[in-house]
């Protein structure tokens, strides 16, 4: 039993730590009931890739060409802290962008998977990616709804938690700005139980 408690407490020690190594976007906490909030984002600039594939599939994709890029693959061979959450979002190229989100299918498709840079970087001194595939993007200041829960998140997890962020949004009487984004902030060897996951719908700030 005190082998049992003593590594309990080793993996959430270790989950903590890399939580708390990479820097997360802020943003103002504009409301929260239960496990949704509101909340205001500032401008983000992104480094991004579109990969085709399920979600799962295509966040595991992305992440290697993003990974390079932040870590030496670039012009002049500089490396950008990494930040967390890895987000995955379906390419506007390849989806309708009509309400309710959840026509949107859940299988194959293009993804857009993204590194948010981190607050003391500008696109002026963002360094260029030796990999043209990435490209970095600045997004404005946003609105945005967000559902926080753990555990790995397969579609049929992340497809319940986004149904009952869609029902808040129906309740609320909001209207999504486009598609959700899919937001994991562990890296694949934390624990399930311990694993922070979010799913994000931008909403009008009105």
């Amino acid at each position: 039993m005190r082998v049992f408690a003593g590594l309990a407490g080793l993996v959430c020690l270790l989950a903590s730590g890399a939580a708390m190594a990479a820097e997360e976007p802020s943003y103002t906490l504009v409301e929260r009931v239960g496990s949704i909030e509101i909340r205001d984002y500032p401008g983000l600039i992104h480094a991004e890739v579109t990969v085709r594939g399920d979600r799962q599939t295509a966040t595991r994709r992305g992440f290697q060409p993003l990974a390079n890029y932040i870590f030496g693959g670039n012009q002049p061979r500089e490396d950008i802290a990494m930040t967390a959450p890895v987000t995955a979002s379906r390419s506007s190229q390849s989806i309708a962008m009509t309400a309710p989100v959840t026509s949107e299918p859940a299988g194959e498709g293009e993804w857009v998977v993204s590194f948010i840079m981190p607050s003391e970087w500008t696109m002026e001194t963002l360094p260029v990616a030796n990999d043209p595939d990435v490209r970095l993007r600045e997004a404005p200041p946003r609105r945005g709804a967000v559902i926080q829960f753990s555990g790995v998140m397969n579609e049929r997890r992340a497809e319940r938690h986004l149904e009952e962020l869609e029902a808040f949004l129906s309740e609320r009487g909001l209207s999504a700005l486009g598609a959700p984004t899919f937001a994991a902030y562990n890296p694949p060897w934390i624990p399930g139980p311990f694993r922070r996951n979010e799913i994000w719908i931008e909403v009008s700030a009105d």
